[in-house]
């Protein structure tokens, strides 16, 4: 594989409260998340360096949108998150690589801007325990 740019997702879905995929990709503007394992310190009194075991995976993202109340769109995806607790498949794919999670989206805010933006940084985390895994 080439290095590459993070242009042209092909995919950035979650699902609606009913739990259908809807497309969100035009209404994300910029998104972070991270896989990272937990780690536990194992360092014995004989070491001079740290000693650590892997322990737990765990995955966050935020998604970073602009709001857009038409059907099916990011408003319609996450107007329920202040009133259910439903995991929410998150599936991201570029250049052919694919990470799907099941998500709880823990808040909805919306900020608007002094120059008038309406946008909202939707934050989320892992909900079932399974591994993240590239695909």
């Amino acid at each position: 594989m080439a290095k590459e740019s993070g242009l042209g997702w092909t995919t950035c879905s979650v699902d609606d409260a009913a739990g259908t995929p809807r497309d969100i990709r035009n209404d994300i503007t910029n998104l972070q998340f991270a896989t990272p394992r937990a780690v536990q310190d194992v360092t014995g009194i004989d070491k001079s360096a740290m000693e650590r075991l892997l322990l737990l995976a765990d995955f966050s993202i935020t998604l970073n949108c602009v709001f857009n109340d038409a059907a099916n769109r990011m408003h319609d995806v996450f107007k329920t998150v202040p009133s259910t607790s439903v995991a929410r498949t998150t599936t991201l794919a570029v250049s052919g690589q694919t990470l799907a999670n099941e998500v709880l989206y823990t808040d909805y805010p919306l900020s608007r801007s002094d120059s008038g933006e309406l946008t909202a940084a939707v934050p989320g985390v892992l909900a079932d325990g399974t591994v993240p895994t590239w695909t």
